[in-house]
């Protein structure tokens, strides 16, 4: 007799009840899919409260110290001071920090950085970032040597000695770049692309990136433009790479060269009046 054929086996239907298709992998949302403009309204509306609760922190943490630390200077003349500045605008971006961490976290559920489109870098990228951050700085220090403004203005009177220079220069390079990228490259950028598109966005975080620095360029308006062109090239870089990522290394990158030429042109900043580079 013929063999009968055999069938294979039949796959398990319980088991195919149990285990469904696989969805597939999500990936998380975008900046723009997670910022509103109610947050920033919200960051609009904290920051009074931010620049007052800054400003009083620092205050009586330089009336604590004034005895042990032998400082002379009043509390009102010390308000003056680079150095007092400087500490007062990092206490001031520490709040809105703090401020933007919890409103990713209560009212969005996301993680900070990635709800403002950080992504871990390799150490090859940043040291791209970074040198493309410097030969930006290269090109405008060639842009304002061609075309020079023949002004002072306010920032140049800032270095007024040694330890103010050396704080300017920390601040500049490990603080400003990454507070300014996450609110103007962050949220900002995130919210006008939301509500009106990316085009948008690169240009009003460009102008308002520009318009922050113009009480330190007062009179100076080449480097006033420079400005502009620079805050271009970030909020372009991060259109481009869909990433906040880039323009933070750029940022930093280009700080970084530029109070290096002002310290090495400057005698290590003992002569920067007239030699100021943007």
């Amino acid at each position: 007799m013929p063999a009968e054929p055999v069938n294979p086996p039949l796959p398990n239907a319980e088991a195919q009840i149990a285990t469904p298709d696989q969805p597939p992998t999500s990936h998380p949302p975008a900046p723009r899919e997670i910022w509103r403009p109610r947050d920033l309204l919200w960051l609009l509306a904290f920051t009074p409260f931010a620049l007052l609760a800054s400003k009083f922190s620092v205050l009586i943490g330089y009336a604590a110290l004034r005895p042990l630390a032998g400082w002379h200077a009043s509390a009102e003349a010390v308000q003056s001071d680079t150095v007092f500045l400087l500490i007062l605008q990092t206490v001031f971006y520490e709040f809105i920090l703090a401020f933007l961490v919890l409103l990713a976290r209560l009212q969005h559920q996301q993680p900070f950085w990635r709800s403002l489109g950080w992504k871990k870098p390799s150490l090859r990228q940043i040291t791209g970032y970074l040198l493309a951050g410097c030969s930006l700085a290269i090109a405008v220090n060639f842009a304002l040597w061609l075309q020079p403004d023949a002004k002072d203005f306010p920032l140049e009177k800032m270095f007024d000695s040694a330890t103010a220079s050396y704080a300017l220069a920390a601040f500049a390079i490990a603080v400003a770049p990454v507070v300014e990228e996450l609110v103007f490259r962050g949220i900002l950028f995130a919210v006008c692309e939301r509500v009106v598109g990316v085009r948008f966005a690169v240009l009003t975080t460009a102008v308002l990136f520009a318009a922050l620095h113009i009480p330190e360029y007062w009179g100076a308006w080449n480097h006033a433009f420079i400005i502009l062109l620079v805050g271009m090239v970030f909020s372009l870089t991060r259109a481009l790479t869909g990433r906040l990522t880039p323009s933070v290394f750029l940022h930093i990158g280009y700080n970084s060269l530029m109070i290096a030429g002002l310290f090495f042109s400057t005698q290590h900043f003992h002569n920067v009046m007239g030699t100021w580079m943007p």
